[in-house]
């Protein structure tokens, strides 16, 4: 009931996706009709199971799906008793195109990230690490350093997990330092995923939305690594300075790999070229990108089947057959896309439509005269942070970008930048820090990472200090 609680006013307050940018007429009073109450509770919740997914073991994209069409359907009901039959249709079906831009450049990246997870990319770097005898103090700032610095390519859970493995495997038994290691790589993927629209879903809406442009984000990297360097000092202090036993085997990346990676980096390039220099969508480039993958794939497939049925089974790397397994087939890129996301990706879906819908009942004019109007951009933007610790921060800045405020580009970026690392105030505040939750269960709790908030807190102020001052140049200016 206190998570509700603290729901219920930022929900009533970021509740907004709105079309009326692109010509959709929405009227403002419908906000206080029964069909525009009954909307906001629902979408209210179905976002309470979302945050009860792990006591409840309920996916979080079943109650969102199920709300964003029920949703939908008091729109059209409100909108035709007025007459109205034109608004919805294409307001929704702005909402479809910004989820399918959406979808299609996530897909495409989580395919990559699962085909490098299968050639043993990352559980090699892993067990590098464990097997290389690093004090803990070594560990916890190398893991944290790489969380850093994986991020920004790969997404901050992926970067997350893997780094917590390796903290679990050095130092299982240790449980003070899993805390504070487990904390530190929650902070550091979320603090890089900030300066890169590959590091975090908001990253990514504000590049497609043209809002910042891709070397524009690097503008925020000193601020993101403040954000991640002073809580990562604070915490060091409390760490001794003993090796833990090396054990496990060492991991070799199975044939392929270093290509993927390759294609992948040129799938990034891809994307960002599309966006820069074609005016076309990321999601296009990123699209041909897993075309490349796919050509790679089927040589990988053939590859392997053919050293298969020439008897060199050491040969097909990563296959060993258990009882009453069939002979493998090969590399297949089908098989890594049915591995993505789809809890994730059918809940953003969800996300925008909800969001969209409520949108429709005019709840976006009252947000944005109190945030930016009342409170100014830098206090909003600002708050924007806090309120991503408590609700996901996709919903929070998709009501940012489709409000548009008419403010600056340094504020823009600053509003990117707390909405990426805001998240790291709460461990149920980002993706990073639930899927840790539950790889460290029982170490690694809400109530332990509560105990550093205040440090974290501290990098938070502190990043937005150095933007203030850093980017100082850019507070004035206007994209427009």
């Amino acid at each position: 009931m206190k998570k509700l609680g603290l729901l219920l006013l930022p929900m009533t307050l970021f509740t907004s996706l709105a079309c009326a940018s692109e010509g959709v007429k929405i009227n403002t009073e419908l906000a206080n009709t029964a069909f525009g109450y009954l909307a906001l509770i629902i979408f209210i919740c179905a976002y309470a199971l979302v945050i009860m997914e792990e006591k409840i073991h309920l996916r979080k994209s079943k109650p969102v799906m199920v709300a964003a069409g029920v949703i939908w359907i008091l729109v059209a009901l409100t909108y035709g008793a007025l007459g109205d039959h034109h608004s919805p249709e294409i307001a929704i079906r702005q909402n479809l195109v910004e989820y399918g831009e959406l979808f299609l450049f996530l897909l495409s990246a989580m395919t990559y990230i699962n085909a490098l997870t299968e050639r043993n990319v990352f559980q090699a770097l892993r067990s590098w690490l464990v097997l290389k005898g690093f004090t803990l103090r070594t560990v916890f700032w190398i893991t944290g350093l790489l969380a850093f610095l994986i991020s920004p390519i790969a997404d901050n859970l992926t970067t997350a997990l893997l780094m917590g493995a390796v903290v679990m495997a050095v130092a299982r038994d240790n449980k003070k330092f899993v805390v504070v290691a487990c904390i530190n790589v929650v902070v550091g993927a979320n603090a890089g995923g900030a300066f890169s629209p590959f590091g975090d879903i908001t990253t990514l809406m504000v590049w497609q939305k043209g809002q910042v442009q891709f070397v524009e984000f690097f503008d925020i990297f000193l601020p993101s690594l403040v954000n991640w360097l002073i809580p990562a000092i604070i915490m060091s202090l409390t760490i001794a300075k003993e090796r833990p036993e090396a054990h496990g085997e060492a991991v070799q990346m199975k044939y392929g790999a270093k290509r993927i990676m390759f294609l992948f980096l040129m799938t990034i390039v891809t994307a960002v070229s599309f966006h820069q220099f074609l005016n076309l969508p990321p999601a296009v480039g990123m699209m041909l990108g897993l075309g490349y993958l796919s050509f790679f794939a089927f040589y990988l497939k053939k590859r392997e089947q053919r050293d298969f049925r020439g008897n060199s089974p050491l040969d097909v790397i990563g296959h060993d057959l258990a009882e009453g397994e069939h002979p493998p087939v090969g590399f297949d890129l089908f098989r890594k896309i049915a591995k993505a996301e789809w809890d994730t990706l059918l809940f953003f879906y969800g996300v925008i439509l909800c969001v969209g819908g409520l949108s429709q009942f005019g709840y976006l004019a009252l947000t944005s005269n109190f945030f930016y109007l009342d409170l100014g951009p830098t206090w909003a933007n600002t708050l924007v942070g806090v309120l991503s610790a408590v609700i996901d921060n996709i919903p929070v800045m998709f009501a940012v970008l489709t409000m548009n405020p008419h403010m600056s580009h340094g504020q823009w970026l600053l509003v990117t930048l707390t909405a990426g690392v805001g998240g790291s105030l709460l461990s149920i505040g980002s993706a990073a820090g639930v899927g840790l939750m539950g790889t460290a269960r029982g170490v690694y709790t809400f109530g332990q990472h509560m105990k550093w908030t205040w440090a974290i807190a501290l990098g938070y102020i502190a990043s937005i200090w150095v933007h203030l001052w850093f980017n100082a140049d850019l507070m004035n200016v206007f994209n427009h």
